[in-house]
C-alpha cells in the first residue's frame, strides 16, 4: 500500500509542479508610446491612429525634430498631420502621427 501510495503521490507532484504554462508579470507600462521623445521614432513611416495633436503641437514636434519653415499642415483621414518643411537646406515632405513620430516623406 505505501509503494502505491509514494507513486500517487510522486505524479500528483509532477502534474502540481511548476507551471510552464503561466503568463509573464504584466509591464508597469506598455512598450509602445502613446507619444515619443523627441528623436525616438518607433515607425519609420507615420502610424494610423485618433490624433489629439493640435495644428500648433504638430508644427512644435516637427520642429523639435529639428525642421524649419513648417507649413501647409493638415490633419489627413488617417489621423497623421502631413505638411512641408526644410531641413538640411532641403525642402521635404513631413509627417506627424499620434504617437508623436516625425518622419519625411521617401
Amino acid at each position: 500500500m505505501n509503494k502505491k501510495f509514494l507513486m500517487l503521490l510522486a505524479a500528483a507532484s509532477l502534474l502540481a509542479g511548476p507551471s510552464f504554462a503561466q503568463n509573464p508579470p504584466a509591464t508597469d507600462r506598455p512598450n509602445n508610446n502613446a507619444v515619443n521623445s523627441s528623436g525616438q521614432n518607433n515607425s519609420n513611416k507615420p502610424v494610423e491612429g485618433a490624433n489629439s495633436f493640435t495644428e500648433g503641437q504638430a508644427k512644435s514636434k516637427i520642429e523639435e525634430a529639428g525642421y524649419t519653415n513648417v507649413t501647409s499642415l493638415k490633419k489627413d483621414d488617417n489621423g497623421v498631420w502631413r505638411g512641408k518643411a526644410s531641413k538640411g537646406g532641403a525642402s521635404t515632405d513631413v509627417s506627424l502621427d499620434f504617437q508623436g513620430n516625425v518622419n519625411a516623406a521617401k
